[in-house]
Formats: C-alpha cells, structure tokens, sequence
C-alpha cells in the first residue's frame, strides 16, 4: 500500500506551504489582527490564485487544476499550520468543487472563473445542518441530522427563499452563500444565494477566533431557475457532499494547526531551561510531549483517511466521522498540552501559539464535536449486519 504523494500532489503541497509560510507571517497576522475584525488577506487569497490554488480542485474543462480533493485538502492544512485568514475550506474544497460537480453550464461560467480568479468568495452555510449521517433510511442512503430552517419555494421558473443562518465562515466577505434549504412540497435542495440580492440580510457575527463569521436573514428572496445547484431529494445528496467535504476540510486545518502547536512547544522546550537543563529533558514533561505528539499524528493520519475516500469516490461516512472525533478529542488535548509546557508564554497573544489554541477549540466544535461523532460511529456499527 503506497502513502505517499503523486509527483502533482507533492508539487501542489510545496507550493502551498512555500505560498502561506511566505505571506501568513507571524508578523503579517498581527497586522491584520490589529485592523480590527475584518481579518480577509486579500494579498494571500489573491497569490493563492495566481498560483492556481484556489481552484486545484475544480475539473481542467472549467479551468481549474483538477487535482482532486486530496489536493484541495493540502491547501487547507497549509491554512491550518500558518493559521492564515482565507476560505480555502469554504471556497477551496467545498464551495468551488460542489458548483462543478453539480452546476449546470450556466452556473459553471456564472461563477467559477471568478472564484478560479481569486475575484469571487464563496461561502457555504451548514452550521444548522450539523453535519451528519445520522443513521440511514431505506435503501441504504445517509441523511442529514436535521431538516434546513430555510424554505424555498417555486415562484414561476424560479424560487423564493425565506428564513435565516447563523455562523457563516467568511460570510461577510463572500460573494454567493450555499444555502441548503427545504423545498415547499417535499425534499432537500441546496442554493446558491448572491449576497447582493435583495433580501439578503447579512450581520456580523464574533467566532472565538476573533474572526467575523455571519448571520444571513432571506426575506423572500427571489431567485431564478439557476438558483438551485444540483437536485432536489429526500435525503439532501447537494447538502450531504458538501457537510461531508467541509467536514474533512475542517479536519485538515485542525491537522495543519496541531503540527503547528507541537513544532512549537517542541522548539520551546528545547531552549527553555530549569535547574541548568532544557526542560525537555525532563521525563514529564517529554512523557507530556510525546502524547501530544501521537494526538497530533492520530488527527493527521485519520484526517488524510477521510480526505483520500472522499477523493477515490468510497463510502467515506465512517472515515469522515472518526476523523472529526480526533480533530475535536485529540486537536484539544495537544493545544492544552503545548499551553501547558509554555508556562506564561503559552498565553502571551504576541506569541502565535495562541492562534492556534483559539482555532482548535473553534475547528472542535465545528460541525459536530467528539460526542456526536461517537453516537455516530455507535449508530453505524448497531446498524451493520453482524
């Protein structure tokens, strides 16, 4: 069995580390962080762009690199190491790649030479869907843990959206917000919103990152009959593949932050002294170490499990599940781990390991904490043929 990159992969995943190690400096973080809550480095996303990576995931026919999900997911983990402010989940592995893969013609040039460009935002809002397969209905098929609080209507050749969410990354600075929605009549579609429509409402809303997330009102608003992406069903497949892939992105920056906070606790502990000695000497403290260490590799192994199924095509629903139970268990306990070993310094905010402290609690409870993807995983076994 080979582990290893392919020679594009390889190639993609150099170019993104070399891209955000370059610009999402400690230093360049500070600044933005010190412009206020508007945190978007339009100077990353838009060397982001030119270097193709934005849109490394979507088909070459559309313009875009077509290196798949696992490519998509490098640059995420790149954005978790650096603790860089760009969607590259929400845009990069979930918001492009799903108008490829379900848009029509019309859809595809209305809106992915933009995103491709680094002109276009897109956002994708699943915080109320939780998501999740929560058991399966018959026939086999996985469903959402709950129904979408928007509600779409038919008007004439198009749609009328009503209802409101919360939580949207980058959803003050996006350009079109993926809103899964309940049909009038029966069924689960996903939309494709422009922020700009009237009737959109957006406010800002404060993650524990510090970055603006947004809450999005819909008061009627209206939509053409390319509104919709994808089909409408029962089981939601448009919402499904996109909580699957955001949630396998999500685990990619929580593998890419913990490397991060166990590169530096282990650099700290190697120059801090105690007593004449590095601290890291100590057996506790190494026995402290090396624990995190594992939690650190047991995120990242489980993360690359789910990103690899997802791009193979196979049943990825128990992958993506035990991936995000480490993210949340194992991501927390390393973050504690490395504050722990700093002593004060651990929670000096001019030292970046607060950072990642702040986006592994926040990447944690993202789509479902470590309980919920327990009761997952414990519905998925109670349902397998013994």
């Amino acid at each position: 069995m080979d582990f290893s990159y392919s020679e594009e992969q390889e190639a993609v995943r150099e170019l993104a580390d070399r891209i955000f190690d370059d610009l999402a400096t400690h230093e360049r973080l500070r600044a933005l962080e010190q412009q206020g809550a508007d945190r978007f480095d339009a100077d990353l996303w838009a060397e982001l762009a030119n270097a193709g990576l934005v849109g490394i995931a979507v088909p070459e026919r559309l313009g875009g690199g077509g290196l798949g999900f696992v490519a998509a997911a490098l640059v995420c983990e790149a954005a978790g190491r650096t603790a860089a402010y760009v969607p590259a989940v929400e845009t990069v592995a979930t918001g492009a790649p799903a108008i490829a893969e379900f848009g029509t013609a019309a859809q595809h040039d209305a809106w992915l030479p933009g995103v491709i460009a680094g002109e276009t935002v897109v956002a994708v809002a699943l915080a109320e869907v939780g998501g999740v397969p929560m058991g399966s209905p018959p026939g086999g098929a996985p469903r959402l843990a709950g129904l979408p609080s928007v509600i779409a209507s038919p008007a004439g050749d198009g749609w009328t959206l009503s209802g409101s969410v919360s939580f949207v990354p980058f959803g003050m600075r996006a350009d079109v917000i993926l809103v899964p929605a309940q049909v009038a009549g029966g069924g689960i579609g996903v939309f494709l919103v422009p922020c700009d429509a009237p009737g959109v409402e957006r406010v800002a809303q404060l993650a524990n990152t510090g970055e603006v997330e947004a809450a999005v009102t819909l008061a009627d608003v209206g939509l053409g009959a390319d509104g919709l992406l994808g089909p409408v069903d029962e089981v939601g497949t448009v919402a499904m593949w996109l909580v699957r892939r955001a949630t396998a992105g999500v685990c990619m920056l929580q593998a890419g932050a913990v490397r991060s906070a166990v590169h530096l606790m282990a650099e700290y502990t190697k120059t801090r002294e105690q007593f004449g000695k590095a601290i890291a000497t100590f057996q506790a403290v190494g026995q402290r170490a090396a624990d995190a260490y594992v939690d650190a590799e047991a995120v990242r192994l489980t993360a690359w499990q789910a990103a690899w199924r997802l791009d193979a095509g196979l049943p990825a629903d128990d992958a993506v599940a035990v991936a995000k139970y480490w993210a949340a268990e194992g991501g927390q306990r390393v973050v504690h781990a490395a504050v722990h070993l700093h002593g004060g310094v651990g929670v000096d905010r001019d030292y970046p390991l607060h950072r990642h402290f702040l986006a592994t609690k926040h990447n944690e409870l993202t789509l479902g904490g470590a309980t919920e993807q327990l009761r997952r995983l414990g519905a998925a076994l109670a349902e397998a043929p013994a």
